[in-house]
């Protein structure tokens, strides 16, 4: 891994720091790195498009926190290069990498140490009658949900063209394994080992009790036709991009062809991640 990308959380001032001391490193150690265009540009030197950097790099270096690694995987993801992520944010549940721990973490991977993880992500389509309106890639999750002034919304599902259930509640969320620690841990879904091949259903704040989050096989397809009208509906994609729902609009999520691949810190404990980010098993 001799081709180095570096892709930075916009505005973050500790990245101008760490970056003038690990580039002259990188280099020391006969790595070519390629910074996007927006820290270069703060850096005071020559920077790439992040959509090129992910079609050169072999290892992308992303310096922020989960949404950073978020964006960064979308972009690599037909690619499959490995991301490492060094966490400049609050929780790092993606980006592990502390800043202390930069160079170590880095030296292991350039000496083939470190191992990687594949997660699996998932592909959401959108119909508008029978005419496909959009389509995407996530990591995390796929989330359809209303606005805060809007009732309750009922969304027709269905698992590999079985009906399940109409879900009457404010709204819908389908994660991966990975995503299971993010919204959907906070809307009552349970966590899933990060590398298991699954996808998870969690109602939120649903009307029915009944309806608890429920964990599918990888490979099922799930289908959500929106049936509720004149509420402010959405469909949003890691959190971070989206666009707004019409009744009857069918919604169709099923495992990606791709993978994230992560580069995990050496001697990395999952249990460990989850008493330290989470506080779990704590009273």
């Amino acid at each position: 891994m001799k081709k180095i990308g570096v892709i930075c959380k916009p505005g973050r001032p500790e990245t101008l720091d760490i970056l003038g001391s690990l580039l002259p490193w990188l280099d020391r150690k006969g790595c070519q790195a390629l910074v996007d265009k927006e820290t270069a540009a703060r850096l005071g030197i020559g920077g790439t498009e992040k959509s090129d950097i992910a079609s050169w790099a072999d290892v992308i270096l992303v310096l922020g926190g989960d949404g950073t690694m978020l964006s960064v995987s979308r972009l690599v993801a037909s690619r499959g290069v490995p991301i490492l992520g060094i966490n400049l944010g609050s929780m790092g549940f993606i980006t592990e990498i502390k800043r202390e721990e930069i160079y170590d973490a880095i030296e292991k991977m350039l000496s083939g140490e470190c191992s990687f993880e594949d997660r699996l992500m998932l592909t959401a389509r959108v119909y508008r009658d029978s005419v496909m309106e959009a389509e995407y890639t996530v990591l995390n999750d796929v989330v359809v949900t209303k606005s805060a002034l809007a009732r309750i919304i009922d969304m027709d599902t269905f698992v590999d063209g079985t009906y399940v259930t109409t879900f009457k509640a404010d709204g819908l969320i389908i994660s991966t394994p990975t995503g299971s620690t993010a919204y959907s841990l906070s809307a009552g879904g349970p966590i899933i080992y990060p590398t298991l091949d699954s996808i998870v259903l969690t109602p939120i704040c649903p009307h029915t009790l009944t309806n608890r989050p429920i964990v599918l096989p990888g490979d099922f397809q799930v289908r959500i036709i929106l049936k509720t009208q004149s509420e402010d509906v959405y469909l949003t994609l890691d959190g971070q991009v989206g666009l707004p729902l019409e009744v009857n609009d069918i919604i169709e999520i099923e495992k990606s062809e791709h993978r994230t691949r992560l580069a995990m810190p050496c001697g990395r404990d999952y249990f460990k991640v989850l008493r330290t980010k989470l506080k779990w098993g704590e009273r």
